[in-house]
């Protein structure tokens, strides 16, 4: 570790159990041990780089307990306030359709529609549903996959950021 790291990148880089800590970003088993097996990490970016390969490399398997993990849009997890930060541009005007189309997303795709929320209204999410609703199930399989790389890569910042011991 470089005396530059930020705390909680500085916490990661020494943790005895490091992916303790990365199930916080990601469920997948296999990116988690990708991704300790990469410390110590100098910096942030390093880090980002880290999980974007690791998540580039994961099988179905490994998507899937990723997917796993994450509520459906519109209806955070009760109690995680990570859930209901990354959800807060949900409105009640539009949290009732988006979880009547997540139910036939998921009769279509086997799994909860996946977008990382972080910055996007509720009415961006409701648009990119109805567009990717109708995707064949590999063009799909790919757009969650870049969706949970930028999930994990607010997740992974905010993990480096955190002073505070979690």
């Amino acid at each position: 570790m470089t005396s530059s790291a930020s705390p909680g990148l500085a916490r990661l880089n020494e943790a005895a159990d490091p992916a303790a800590l990365l199930r916080e970003v990601c469920a997948s088993s296999t990116w988690c041990a990708a991704v300790a097996a990469g410390r110590p990490y100098e910096g942030v970016e390093q880090l980002l780089a880290a999980s974007d390969a690791a998540m580039a490399a994961l099988d179905p398997a490994d998507l899937d307990e990723a997917m796993a993990a994450h509520p459906p849009i519109g209806r955070p997890t009760p109690g995680d306030a990570v859930s209901a930060r990354e959800q807060s541009g949900v409105g009640d005007a539009e949290r009732e359709e988006l979880l009547r189309l997540n139910l036939a997303y998921q009769e279509a795709h086997g799994h909860v529609f996946l977008i990382c929320a972080t910055g996007r209204t509720g009415a961006q999410m409701l648009a990119a549903l109805k567009e990717r609703i109708g995707n064949d199930a590999p063009t799909e399989r790919e757009i969650v996959r870049d969706e949970l790389g930028r999930i994990n890569r607010v997740r992974l910042t905010r993990l480096a950021e955190r002073t505070e011991a979690p």
